[in-house]
């Protein structure tokens, strides 16, 4: 998606969600650490623990599928923190696949449900570090084979962190609000392979194909760069107040075949993502550009676009409230320290 040509509907879209939602206020929890707040990014997940929801997510791109397939998903995922430091979230795509070829039936539906369970272990406000750990688990034979989705179980333990650079010396105080993320999970299928059975059409013999599934390293990370840091803990520029929400971006989500790969092979696949984040107390709108980095993961640049509530900012003492405990101590990426 080109951020120029979307500019005005997302400026459009911000102010009208920014009269739904109130005034910007003191934002409750979201991860902030120290001076630091982690925005919730589009491609890995932000290493926090928070009550969220990310709806809708939609994205458009051209799989690396000989002949290739236009894919495009909606998507959304609900998080609620059962403490402070622990969350689980519950997550659902549909699936539009349309191939290039119109002669040839295109196929739509759901992939398999993804529930998270995160725990964050470790968080240091002076040095705006955090880490988490959590385990992903997609619910075989919940989705759709016709889109893709396996009737097998994958569990994929995953460490999530981030880090801020507030604690540079003065004399680099412009690279102050650069912050990065990132994320490493091992992606284990419930099976080891699959072996389908047939008919050879023109002898009659029987045939067997097996298919093994591969473990998968799923990794990647962001580096951002944070206007409202910039603004509330090293220098106001005057800049338009639109200007001092945004987040610059870029992500890489990647993924690595390891083990069990005879059928699969080992090449890398993945995007890099370039995007924008503009960050409110108690939402977000995010677009991103899906660049493949190889022929294997896309035919062309697609893009993905989120729309991202904060319900522990939207609603402290209810539905954002920890199941156990309550609200945290309020707090304000956009508060001058």
């Amino acid at each position: 998606m080109s951020i120029n040509r979307t500019r005005a509907g997302v400026a459009g879209l911000v102010i009208a969600l920014g009269s739904l939602l109130g005034p910007d206020s003191g934002a409750y929890a979201h991860e902030i650490v120290g001076n630091r707040f982690f925005p919730a990014t589009l491609g890995i997940d932000d290493p926090g623990v928070n009550d969220e929801l990310s709806l809708p997510t939609f994205d458009s791109f051209k799989t690396g599928d000989v002949p290739p397939v236009r894919q495009r998903d909606v998507s959304g995922e609900f998080s609620k923190r059962i403490t402070e430091d622990f969350a689980i979230s519950f997550g659902s795509t549909y699936t539009f696949l349309g191939p290039i070829d119109p002669t040839v039936p295109g196929a739509n539906g759901f992939q398999n449900l993804e529930t998270t369970f995160k725990y964050r272990v470790f968080k240091d406000p002076v040095h705006e570090f955090v880490m988490s750990v959590g385990l992903n688990v997609e619910w075989g034979g919940t989705g759709s084979q016709s889109v893709g989705a396996d009737p097998f179980n994958t569990y994929t333990p995953t460490i999530y962190f981030g880090k801020g650079f507030g604690d540079l010396p003065d004399t680099v105080s412009w690279l102050r609000p650069v912050a990065i993320t990132g994320q490493v999970g091992y992606a284990i299928p419930g099976r080891n392979f699959t072996t389908t059975f047939g008919i050879d059409p023109d002898t009659g013999a029987s045939t067997a194909d097996t298919e093994f599934h591969p473990r998968v390293l799923n990794w990647g990370g962001t580096i951002q760069y944070s206007m409202p840091y910039l603004k509330s803990s090293v220098i106001d520029l005057g800049l338009p107040d639109f200007i001092n929400h945004l987040v610059p971006l870029v992500e890489a989500t990647l993924q690595t075949p390891v083990a069990n790969t005879l059928t699969s092979g080992t090449t890398t696949t993945g995007t890099i993502n370039p995007g924008v984040i503009w960050v409110g107390n108690k939402f977000q709108i995010a677009a991103e550009a899906l660049i493949p980095i190889n022929r294997q993961s896309g035919t062309n640049v697609g893009f993905i676009a989120q729309l991202h509530l904060y319900l522990d900012d939207i609603d402290p003492r209810g539905i954002g409230k920890p199941i156990f405990g309550g609200p945290v101590q309020p707090a304000s990426p956009f508060a001058r320290n």
